[in-house]
């Protein structure tokens, strides 16, 4: 029951964070390594649990209707990657694939942080409780681009 996923997920945005609390710059494309996560992030050569970080595209419209605006755009959540089409809590324990060569791991969810009180405005951080996202490490790496699908890794 745990391995079937209603469809494929689709890889809808990709943002690369240059130092710690520096400007998030969104990208057409990104080279994932096991060593660095994604090239050219402040996590770079940070091995660990939390080398890169996703949120699910449809919460996206969650919080901006929890702040009462029409839309958000996905840099303001400091998130790495944007995935639709799955629920992206359903890959618990699980490894998944982004295109046909990186392979993630989920290590855990991704908390906001009380940076989104900074750049959400008050109310900010309790309009993202628990729809933060998810942490993963890289098991595979590759390249990786938006429109890229996303999809479990059975066994």
């Amino acid at each position: 029951m745990f391995e079937t996923l209603p469809r494929e997920g689709r890889l809808d945005w990709i943002g690369l964070r240059s130092a710690k609390r520096g400007e998030v710059l969104p990208v057409d494309s990104a080279i994932v390594t096991t060593a660095e996560g994604l090239t050219g992030d402040h996590y770079l050569a940070k091995e660990g649990k939390r080398q890169i970080t996703l949120i699910q595209a449809e919460h996206l419209e969650v919080v901006a209707s929890l702040l009462g605006i029409d839309s958000l755009d996905p840099a303001r959540l400091r998130r790495n990657l944007v995935i639709s089409g799955i629920n992206l809590l359903a890959l618990k324990n699980q490894r998944f694939r982004i295109s046909e060569a990186v392979v993630l791991e989920m290590t855990g969810n991704c908390h906001p942080c009380t940076r989104m009180e900074e750049e959400l405005g008050p109310g900010g951080y309790n309009a993202m409780r628990g729809h933060g996202g998810i942490t993963a490490k890289v098991v595979s790496g590759g390249t990786i681009k938006v429109g890229d699908s996303v999809k479990l890794e059975i066994a």
